[in-house]
């Protein structure tokens, strides 16, 4: 019977994995790629790396998972000598299996029905969904349920062998993901009463020392430290992204199981209630209950070993995620499972298992479309120039295959040269007349939506939603390719909140604010249309409490023509000598000696400028 039951397990896989064998790269994927391509000259430091991150250079010492995942891609690279979607996606789909193994083990274990537990697991629409990626959320979930496994199954025969292969995989599971850390408490609370177990349950947080002493050894750099950094610099532990996240992730509870196995009670109203007020569409709300109603559950039974799992697991999750992304919820999904599988019948169990996989595979289908449109898209752009991609995620790694290069905040762009951008993915704010020269709406029939520009899903983060994902038939995403045309500008006297002013601003200045000013980062370059051959520069400008900046230097053309400091923040005018330029148009370079980054904006920021101006010298 076990041997038809890791059959059928094995085949449910295979059925789910390999009509997605093609997924194009996605996500994350990008940057766990980045950190491969460097193990090829760096092996044991993958992570030793740089890349553009939302228009800013940033090392993946600072990424939020240690290099386990850059490893065996680094691996496949070295075997592939390219990066192939295929045999990429074939070799990882051996951590599926890992994980439906352990997963059956630990059903045989807890549940009555331990094949329908099983299955139950492997219809979770996230499960489906994430497990055709190349991040490390199936590697750590892999190595997260056997250390459990093997874990279990040591304490229930007392055998020391056993223990050891636990903690030898935990070392995997600490080397995948820095949340492996909640395996502690859940070990502890099972082999409390065996010593032995007491210390294997602490192999994680020994091997992520092991891992960061060896790292600040050999870079001198801790990297927590530097992740620590990124989170402050981003704001990502701001108090409102931990609520949405909180919100999310309890959304995504309700759907780790189909709904119908876990029905809301009376206690959840209040829930239902509260999320209802903040959004009337019933999927939204009715997760938040059923998401609620599992977490009362496991509370009234709080001695039961899978409820203390999923509380901890939840818990942690609030204190260590921000984005409320549905696949953080991973490690739970099983256990959820099988605590089904103690309350349905078998009729019930086999309904649940095939509405939770329909529902799954809309959805990886709809993934599918979306991420295979923008390797499309980035195939079919053409260009005699430089390409500079105004977005991040896969779409950014085709276009990078081809010599785009990703476009940086204050970038300068110059005539005749390509911007490729997305909607949902743009990360720096562009200024200048464009020309579109290609354009592709991303869309699927299937009226499901993982995101979406108007889907409000938070399925892959609370910054597009809070719902678990979309019933729409929207748009996905907006692709356009379009090139830089000449600037000319057209005034003299350029006010920020000018009608000309997106026209001749070349770079270093931010967006509009209040409808009067705009920041500037360390260096605005502004064109300027020159009204004599002998001017005078003219620029307006406010220096904030907050901002350091206390020089200001103007240059026209690259040669500096005014120099001042200012000894406190406040209003100020800077006035130039006359300065003679033959030129119609001139480039205006305001640079400042020091920048900030406010909490939650990641900008870097020198100073607000009001007004710029060339007028005729007297």
């Amino acid at each position: 019977m076990s041997r038809w039951q890791t059959l059928i397990v094995l085949l449910a896989v295979l059925a789910l994995r390999a009509p997605f064998l093609n997924q194009a790269i996605q996500g994350d994927d990008l940057y766990y790629l980045y950190g491969a391509e460097h193990a090829q000259i760096d092996p044991l430091h993958p992570n030793h790396t740089r890349y553009a991150f939302q228009g800013r250079m940033v090392t993946m010492q600072g990424h939020p998972h240690p290099p386990l995942n850059a490893w065996l891609l680094g691996a496949l690279l070295a075997l592939f000598r390219d990066v192939r979607e295929i045999p990429f996606h074939a070799v990882f789909m051996l951590f599926s299996c890992i994980a439906a193994l352990s997963a059956l083990s630990l059903a045989r274990r807890f549940s009555p029905h331990p094949l329908l537990a099983t299955l139950l697991f492997l219809a979770t629409p996230v499960f489906i969904v994430n497990g055709n990626s190349l991040e490390s959320d199936l590697p750590f979930l892999a190595f997260w349920l056997l250390s459990i496994s093997l874990f279990v199954q040591s304490v229930d025969r007392r055998s020391l062998a056993m223990l050891a292969a636990a903690s030898f995989a935990m070392a995997f599971a600490a080397l995948a993901a820095y949340q492996s850390i909640v395996l502690v408490p859940i070990l502890l609370l099972y082999g409390r009463k065996w010593r032995p177990a007491w210390i294997a349950a602490f192999s994680v947080p020994l091997f992520l020392a092991v891992w960061s002493l060896y790292e600040r050894a050999s870079s001198g750099t801790l990297p927590a430290s530097v992740l620590a950094g990124y989170m402050q610099s981003y704001g990502l532990q701001q108090v409102s992204l931990k609520l949405k996240s909180a919100v999310a992730l309890t959304g995504h509870l309700g759907w780790l199981v189909c709904p119908i196995l876990w029905l809301p009670g009376l206690m959840t109203i209040p829930f239902a209630l509260a999320a209802a007020l903040y959004d009337a569409n019933p999927l939204f709300w009715i997760s938040i209950a059923i998401g609620a109603g599992i977490l009362i559950w496991c509370a009234r039974h709080w001695r039961d070993f899978l409820a203390q799992w999923i509380l901890m697991f939840y818990g942690a999750a609030l204190v260590l995620f921000f984005a409320g992304s549905a696949r953080y919820l991973l490690p739970i999904a099983l256990p959820v499972a099988i605590l089904a599988t103690r309350r349905a019948s078998k009729n019930m169990l086999i309904l649940g298992i095939g509405g939770s996989a329909t529902l799954g595979v809309c959805l990886a289908v709809v993934n599918y479309q979306h991420w295979d449109g923008y390797r499309q898209f980035a195939r079919s752009v053409s260009a005699s120039n430089r390409v500079w991609i105004n977005a991040d995620w896969g779409f950014r790694f085709y276009l990078e295959q081809q010599g785009g290069l990703p476009l940086m905040e204050n970038q300068q762009l110059h005539a005749d040269e390509t911007v490729v951008s997305s909607v949902l993915g743009a990360s720096v704010p562009l200024s200048g007349a464009r020309a579109i020269i290609a354009e592709k709406a991303i869309t699927s029939s299937i009226p499901f939506r993982l995101v979406g520009m108007d889907a409000k899903s938070g399925y892959s983060s609370t910054a597009f939603g809070l719902r678990p994902f979309a019933i729409s038939t929207g748009d996905i995403d907006r692709l356009r390719a379009e090139r830089v045309l000449e600037r000319k500008p057209t005034v003299s006297l350029l006010p920020m909140n000018a009608a000309q002013a997106q026209q001749q601003i070349v770079s270093g200045v931010y967006s509009l604010e209040d409808g009067k000013y705009r920041w500037m980062g360390a260096q605005a370059e502004i064109l300027l249309k020159n009204p004599s051959p002998s001017a005078t520069a003219t620029i307006q400008f406010y220096i904030p409490d907050a901002a350091p900046a206390r020089t200001v230097t103007l240059s026209i053309d690259g040669q500096v023509i005014a120099t001042q400091t200012y000894g406190a923040p406040g209003s100020y005018t800077l006035t130039t000598n006359s300065i003679k330029n033959p030129r119609e148009s001139v480039t205006l370079t305001i640079t400042v000696d020091k920048t900030f980054s406010a909490p939650g904006d990641r900008r870097e920021l020198g100073m607000i400028l009001l007004q710029v101006a060339l007028t005729p010298a007297p």
